[in-house]
């Protein structure tokens, strides 16, 4: 009972650590992310149809339709200088993403009257020294925009143009390293997009249901555009993550089962030392079925005891997880201070099954040795 109940108080807290990463995983993203991307097949870009636009947001279930422009720039700041990765993106955008409860330093603005402002990752401002409050500095940013030219003046080879950091979002390494955010027309004007976008981001209505406005939006887009839900743009990652905790709930299976030898010495043992007890209940006119059914109800009897404390210590290790923190991260760089845990019912019910069934498995045989006593007592 010992050996049954301690690894399922085991599996059902390492599955929901797995459960609780994945939780987090989609929170973080979620922050920067959108709820549906709409992405050119063939091509960086495409062309920006104020036709299609309409239509797009006529779709039952569409809230907004933020307009993305995104690409790579040289950026520098006083002396520091990098490479980041600048996102345009439309006025309509903080009404629809959460960015604004990530910001650690200033504000989410992109403009301050007819100056355009960034905002920059955490990373990126350990990275160049960016201080919101230094009204004086400004972040350079420098594209390409003839590379055959030969001349040496950079002004012939590099469009530059100057912003000023509004804010600083701190969100994951990913995107606190990589990322800053500016006004649409800002973008377009450094990359000479025009009248062209790299994506376009659509957040859902509050009640509608993210998969059939994904569906609805692919049927009208057809083929030639690449609508993916917040999973499927790191799809990579989740699936990981659930491939993991798939790996660690079977070799946790393969650990219970091999645990569960010892069920069936137990209970064999038990079968040769109650032999003569057997051969009475034999003798009175019990049946080969009734003998068996005598160590299978022992068998199960320990496997639904072991099952059961197990899965109420896992549950009230977890909730005290959840609502304590008796675990920490041990890292200062992590997100959160306490590893993330999250019960999810089927967890109990596939721990649980797989359980009772292996050990309900192991006590066969010494039942069906059991029963076969009487052939040898007859004999």
């Amino acid at each position: 009972m010992f050996v049954v109940g301690f690894s399922t108080m085991a599996l059902i807290i390492i599955l929901s650590v797995f459960n609780g990463l994945e939780d987090l995983l989609r929170d973080l993203y979620g922050s920067f992310d959108p709820e549906i991307k709409i992405e050119a097949v063939k091509g960086k870009s495409f062309e920006l149809d104020s036709d299609l636009i309409q239509k797009l947001n006529d779709i039952p279930g569409v809230d907004q339709v933020v307009f993305v422009i995104e690409d790579n720039a040289y950026v520098k700041y006083n002396k520091s200088e990098m490479v980041a990765v600048i996102k345009g993106v439309s006025a309509n955008y903080p009404k629809v993403n959460r960015l604004e409860t990530k910001i650690v330093e200033g504000k989410l603005n992109f403009w301050n009257g007819n100056i355009p402002m960034a905002v920059v990752g955490q990373g990126i401002q350990y990275s160049l020294g960016v201080s919101t409050a230094d009204d004086y500095s400004t972040l350079q940013v420098y594209y390409p925009k003839n590379l055959r030219s030969k001349s040496l003046n950079m002004s012939n080879t590099m469009t530059k143009m100057n912003l000023q950091v509004a804010g600083v979002f701190a969100i994951e390494r990913q995107f606190d390293e990589k990322y800053i955010i500016v006004p649409i027309t800002f973008a377009a004007e450094l990359f000479r997009y025009q009248n062209r976008v790299t994506s376009l981001e659509v957040s859902v209505m509050k009640g509608s249901e993210t998969q059939k406005v994904q569906e609805a939006i692919k049927v009208f887009l057809g083929d030639t555009f690449k609508v993916q839900n917040a999973d499927e743009q790191h799809s990579i990652i989740l699936r990981t993550v659930k491939i993991e905790k798939l790996f660690v709930f079977v070799t946790f299976i393969f650990i219970i089962g091999v645990s569960s030898i010892n069920i069936f010495f137990a209970l064999s043992m038990l079968v040769i030392e109650k032999k003569k007890d057997i051969g009475m209940l034999f003798s009175m006119g019990a049946t080969k079925k009734q003998i068996r059914s005598i160590f299978l109800a022992e068998g199960a009897i320990i496997s639904l005891t072991g099952a059961s404390v197990g899965l109420l210590l896992g549950l009230v290790i977890v909730i005290l997880q959840e609502k304590v923190g008796l675990v920490r991260m041990g890292l200062q760089t992590s997100v959160i201070d306490y590893y993330p845990v999250e019960l999810q019912f089927q967890d109990f019910i596939f721990t649980a099954g797989s359980i009772i069934l292996i050990t309900f498995l192991v006590s066969v045989r010494p039942a069906i040795m059991a029963s076969k006593f009487s052939q040898i007592i007859h004999s």
